[in-house]
């Protein structure tokens, strides 16, 4: 355990103080021993269930780590600017890092796919690959690849894909889920990959990618609620002294899944599909066959609430829960438990807001489900409610 707290030891303009007081012990969430750098990610939850991510860089020997806080997902792009800000800072004084936060601060947040360059402080003499960093602006509709996600990377590195989907079904049945490992990087990747296979969901309840020693927030372990934790391995002892319950407990480092639920079994036979060979073919020609198998799984599972979607002309879109139900009549049991989990409830309450305000939406999760519907012969109805909202019938 850390004798020292840790406290912010250099700090820019920062608008939310709340989380900048509450950020060291999530930086140095534990005694930090490791031979490599290392980068993970914990994140502040707000009253309205939105995110921000402190993305972390841990120097092996330093007493100092660096953290950006940001609203953005961006995980890929801000490891490699925490890298940049490590090399100049490693080769000047502190403030030389100063021009490239400005730049990067006041930034506009670039449109999917449009490329952007910043540029370090030219009066620092720093090797070319870290003098500039390019990125694009990420596009929300493609799917996490491999080896370009980080997360995903680390995630199927650890955790075989048999445990994935039963991971993946105890996500669904909204569980107590503490994942471990001796690595901060490979701790908080694996659990926001395993959020992330659960789009167009999202995860709705605690969550927090790494429990932090300091404090008492480790009480949390015993909540009577959903969660989604990640405790790194010098904790565990202490937790799992502590009432946990029926928790599942995951352990990314020796590829194992602890349980006494059978969320898995309970799966509907056609979506307990990802065998790990066909996978693993499929790996070979596109890097985000896993996240796609996942989406297909959702997609058999949910992609059928289209056909509950109740339309009369003049008034609000609504949604029918028991024409769901129906909508897959060899699953209707576990479509019935889907309507009580709060992941599905605000996924339709999201779908229903866009096609209200007239926002609609046409992103990768109903390309799939129209594909999926055309097969099994339903797609005539949503195409005809398509064209009746193009032409304003209910707007």
């Amino acid at each position: 355990m850390l004798n020292i707290l840790p406290y912010p030891f250099n700090k820019y303009d920062f608008f939310f103080q709340d989380v900048l007081k509450s950020s060291p012990k999530f930086a140095y969430p534990c005694e930090i021993d490791c031979g490599n750098v290392d980068h993970f990610t914990f994140v502040f939850t707000d009253i309205e269930g939105l995110f921000k991510f402190g993305f972390c860089r841990h120097t092996p020997g330093a007493q100092t780590t660096l953290c950006i806080i940001s609203c953005l997902p961006w995980f890929e792009i801000f490891y490699k600017l925490l890298n940049m800000i490590a090399e100049i800072l490693n080769r000047s004084e502190l403030n030389s890092v100063v021009p490239l936060l400005e730049e990067t601060y006041n930034l506009e947040i670039p449109m999917p796919k449009v490329p952007v360059t910043i540029v370090a402080n030219q009066e620092v003499i720093i090797p070319l690959n870290f003098s500039r960093l390019f990125f694009s602006g990420p596009d929300p509709n493609q799917l996490p690849c491999i080896p370009s996600s980080r997360n995903l990377t680390e995630y199927y590195n650890a955790i075989d894909t048999h445990n994935m989907m039963i991971i993946f079904a105890h996500m669904l049945n909204e569980r107590r889920i503490l994942v471990t490992s001796k690595k901060l990087s490979r701790l908080t990747s694996c659990i926001h990959a395993a959020e992330a296979l659960l789009y167009p969901m999202n995860w709705q309840h605690l969550f927090i990618p790494v429990l932090p020693a300091h404090g008492n927030l480790i009480e949390y372990v015993s909540a009577p609620m959903p969660y989604l934790i990640g405790v790194h391995s010098s904790l565990l002892p202490k937790v799992l002294k502590m009432e946990i319950g029926d928790a599942v407990i995951v352990d990314a480092d020796r590829n194992t899944v602890q349980t006494c639920h059978e969320d898995f079994q309970n799966l509907p036979e056609d979506v307990k599909c990802l065998r790990p060979d066909k996978l693993k073919n499929s790996m070979m020609e596109s890097g985000d066959a896993i996240s796609k198998a996942f989406l297909q799984t959702l997609v058999r599972l949910i992609g059928g609430y289209r056909d509950a979607l109740r339309f009369r002309t003049g008034e609000p879109i609504t949604f029918d829960p028991e024409s769901f139900v129906v909508s897959r009549s060899d699953m209707q049991a576990f479509l019935q438990n889907m309507l009580q989990l709060q992941i599905f409830q605000q996924f339709i309450n999201n779908r229903l807001d866009m096609l209200n305000t007239g926002y609609g939406f046409s992103d990768i999760f109903e390309q799939m489900s129209l594909m999926y519907a055309d097969k099994l012969n339903t797609q005539s109805k949503y195409k005809e409610w398509q064209t009746q909202m193009k032409v304003g019938l209910y707007f």
